[in-house]
This record gives C-alpha cells, structure tokens and sequence, in this order.
C-alpha cells in the first residue's frame, strides 16, 4: 500500500506530464467534495469531472506548472503549486494555489483550494 507521500508525489508527476484527468480518476473518491476559496462546495466525481473537463478545454496557452511546496499530516496532504496559463474566460493567469487534501480509503475525499483571485 503506497503511503500519502507517494500517492501525492504520483498525483504530482501526473499533473506535470500533463494527465491531471488521469490523477483524477486515479486517485478522486467518488463521493469527493472540492471547494474553491469561499465559493460553494461541489459534491461528487461526476461533477468534479466535468468541472476539470471545461477548465482544461478552455486553456489556450499552458506555460508552467510546477509544485513549490508539500506537506503530508495523518490523512491530509497540502501542496502550493505556481501555474501560468492563459484561459479562455480568465484571461493570463500567473499564481501560486494551495490544494488541501483529506484522504478517505487511500483517495481523496475532500479538496479545497486556496488562491488569490
């Protein structure tokens, strides 16, 4: 059984070869709930999924990604990740992010997103 370490260093490396769908549907509980900053809590992977689908369509220039910081506790971990990308809607986007993560049965239960925007 790979420890949480490991399994966020693999969602990591995911994210980097460019599969993040792939990390998700790797390593996503199927009851999760992912919230970004205040904004109202989005329950289920067949939401969070579609929701991840739209985000990746509409980015038309992907410049960087690259995680700064991990940390790993008792069924959490936390990564700051830098992105800069240009999206559709949002425009040139150049920030750091905060993704906590609780684990439940060695996936991810729970995500919330910290970022400025």
């Amino acid at each position: 059984m790979k420890t949480l370490i490991e399994k966020i260093s693999t969602i990591n490396d995911m994210i980097l070869q460019g599969n993040s769908l792939e990390a998700f549907e790797a390593f996503y509980h199927d009851d999760v709930v992912i919230q970004e900053n205040d904004n109202p809590e989005c329950i289920g992977k067949e939401i969070n999924r579609k929701r991840k689908q739209d985000f990746f369509a509409a980015i038309t220039e992907f410049r960087c990604a690259k995680p700064l910081n991990l940390a790993v506790g008792e069924q959490t971990t936390m990564v700051e990740w830098y992105f800069d990308y240009t999206h559709k809607e949002l425009g040139v986007k150049n920030f750091t992010q905060v993704a906590v993560q609780n684990w439940k049965d060695g996936k991810i239960i729970k995500e919330k997103l910290y970022y400025e925007s």
